[in-house]
């Protein structure tokens, strides 16, 4: 796979290093010439240019690129860079760093971003998903699914401990698609059972959280599902 960074900076050398390091084809762009520090990942190619500007994309060849990842430090950048990918070169998918998450409702398929990611939503996720056992927390949203992957860790006063997977009347179009039980993920087993402190990943529209949230929680501990909406994919 082929992959163009716009932002040669900290992020974006560390988005690079474990692209190659997983073996794709990495294209750094940077305007700044102090940014460009080949040393610091050689196998990556590099590119001394204002990604902002078509003649530099053309240059880039970024149309030959199956992702284009917009990673600087500045919002407006990121989201031109993101819509002359996708609406000009047809790149099959754009992936944009949300810097100000109050910039976050800017970055949709209208900008031509595939996925945005901000990390201060990441990080509110990460951290409730951390300790909320027994709440349903919102990891991802699918904008073009209207659907979301939801998360829940399976509190021991749960009605569904023990409870054969193939028996449960998931509502709606609710769908398990793993589970994460000490450590290691595996696709639900529907003649396996749930088992306290199993981490459940659902794939749900929103309008089903809440009666997700009451299948797999005691009915005098059901708490509203937050919306961290951590990543847009």
């Amino acid at each position: 796979m082929r992959v163009a960074i716009a932002g040669a900076g900290n992020v974006g050398r560390s988005i690079a290093a474990e692209l190659v390091e997983n073996g794709h084809q990495v294209l750094l762009i940077d305007r700044d010439p102090r940014s460009i520090k080949t040393e610091t990942v050689p196998e990556a190619e590099w590119l001394l240019a204002d990604a902002c500007e078509l003649s530099s994309l053309e240059e880039a060849e970024i149309d030959s690129c199956d992702v284009a990842i917009a990673a600087t430090g500045d919002d407006k950048v990121n989201l031109v860079v993101s819509l002359l990918a996708k609406t000009e070169f047809g790149v099959p998918r754009t992936v944009a760093r949300v810097n100000h998450p109050k910039n976050e409702w800017l970055f949709n398929e209208v900008w031509g971003v595939d996925v945005a990611v901000s990390t201060p939503r990441l990080m509110s996720a990460l951290v409730e998903e951390a300790v909320s056992v027994g709440d349903l927390v919102r990891l991802l949203t699918f904008h073009e699914g209207e659907a979301n992957l939801v998360e829940m860790t399976l509190p021991d006063s749960s009605p569904q401990v023990g409870v054969r997977v193939g028996d449960i009347d998931w509502p709606g179009d609710v769908v398990l698609v793993a589970v994460i039980r000490d450590g290691h993920a595996r696709p639900p087993d529907p003649d396996g059972t749930l088992e306290t402190g199993d981490e459940l990943l659902f794939v749900t529209a929103q309008d089903y959280e809440q009666e997700l949230a009451e299948v797999l929680s005691p009915r005098g501990e059901i708490r509203s599902a937050p919306g961290a909406g951590a990543v847009r994919s």
